[in-house]
């Protein structure tokens, strides 16, 4: 389970900052079915891409910490989660939107939880790991 979680926030962080960048270079031509939707909805996807960098530098920030730490992939999770959510609120309030956004929802609402189970899993093997380490190292004459 630690191997799928570092897998995961890993996978999280590059492709948000792709996907940011993306947005940051594309505009509106980023977003699947937003046609010319002008330049303030230009102007603040680009700025929302950028911010989608910084998230995924946040995922990688965890990924390379040892252990991942549990609290911030469940922060990062409940933020991925909340953008789900909106996407249903939008569906609620303006109807079924482009077929692409709809599979962004569903992995938006999806993958969070298996994020929140997943979340301990390194520090939970850590001390396990600390003791083989340990264990290796010991020396025989302390033994006696």
């Amino acid at each position: 389970m630690a191997r799928t979680l570092r897998v995961l926030v890993q996978l999280m962080g590059w492709a948000c900052v792709a996907i940011g960048l993306f947005h940051v270079a594309l505009g509106n031509a980023a977003i699947p079915g937003a046609g010319s939707a002008g330049a303030t909805v230009d102007s603040w996807g680009r700025f929302m891409g950028a911010s989608f960098v910084g998230y995924g530098l946040a995922w990688l920030w965890a990924a390379r910490q040892r252990p991942i730490p549990a609290t911030a992939v469940r922060a990062l999770s409940a933020a991925f989660l909340l953008g789900g959510l909106g996407r249903l609120i939008s569906l609620a309030v303006h109807g079924w939107p482009q077929w692409f956004q709809i599979a962004l929802a569903v992995i938006e609402i999806g993958l969070p939880p298996v994020l929140f189970w997943l979340a301990p899993s390194e520090e939970r093997a850590a001390p396990r790991t600390a003791e083989r380490g340990a264990a290796l190292h010991r020396s025989p004459a302390r033994d006696l």
